[in-house]
């Protein structure tokens, strides 16, 4: 499996021929002084915004992407998705928040979403982040308020091998980093893993940088 993230919430996961893109956002977004343009067989969306919404940008030749924006099971490609409910508040205006669970190349994976409030999380969210060796967690940006160190603490609380950040801005990822005593963590441009790589870690920070 190979992971790429392009800032934000915005993620490509892809293994082989198959390519998922979490959170791409929509033509009408500003997030992203260039959209990355690509086909993808399956697209997460977690919230309803332009930032997070855009389908269509992930659709390119053949590729028409599946669409997942809310909570439910779902079964594509042979894979199993599950995503349950939570809430976040952005700009003062209420939004739904789906956190998806999935399985790829043996490694179970948690999106929390645009998650700001850790309380938020449903019996079915954590249910999902419980059963996680990868957990991808939002970690205090201007526009979430879930802190770094309740960022950090949120996700080990659920025992992952490895912990990915995302939206975040220098100040808060410094502090997470801190918080997981990982500060010499070196970004990497893209992260290529199986399932024997997450074997003996407890809460490793999984730190990308930002493409496109």
């Amino acid at each position: 499996m190979v992971i790429t993230y392009f800032g934000k919430s915005y993620f490509k996961l892809t293994l082989g021929d198959l390519t998922i893109a979490i959170n791409p956002p929509s033509k009408e977004s500003k997030a992203f002084a260039k959209v990355p343009r690509f086909g993808a067989d399956i697209a997460l969306v977690t919230t309803n915004t332009i930032d997070t919404n855009g389908g269509e940008t992930v659709t390119l030749g053949d590729k028409e992407p599946f669409v997942m924006d809310g909570p439910g099971n779902y079964e594509v490609k042979e894979l199993l998705f599950t995503g349950a409910p939570s809430t976040v508040v952005l700009d003062g205006k209420m939004y739904n928040n789906t956190v998806y669970g999935f399985e790829l190349d043996g490694i179970k994976i948690a999106f929390l979403g645009l998650l700001a409030d850790d309380k938020a999380m449903t019996p079915e969210a954590k249910e999902i982040a419980s059963n996680a060796d990868m957990i991808f967690v939002p970690v205090g940006s201007d526009s979430l308020d879930l802190t770094a160190a309740k960022a950090y603490k949120t996700a080990v609380s659920f025992d992952p091998n490895v912990v990915v950040p995302y939206e975040y801005n220098a100040a808060t990822l410094n502090q997470f980093l801190k918080e997981g005593g990982q500060e010499k963590n070196e970004a990497q441009d893209k992260a290529t893993l199986k399932r024997r790589d997450l074997d003996g870690k407890e809460g490793y920070i999984l730190l990308l940088e930002p493409q496109g």
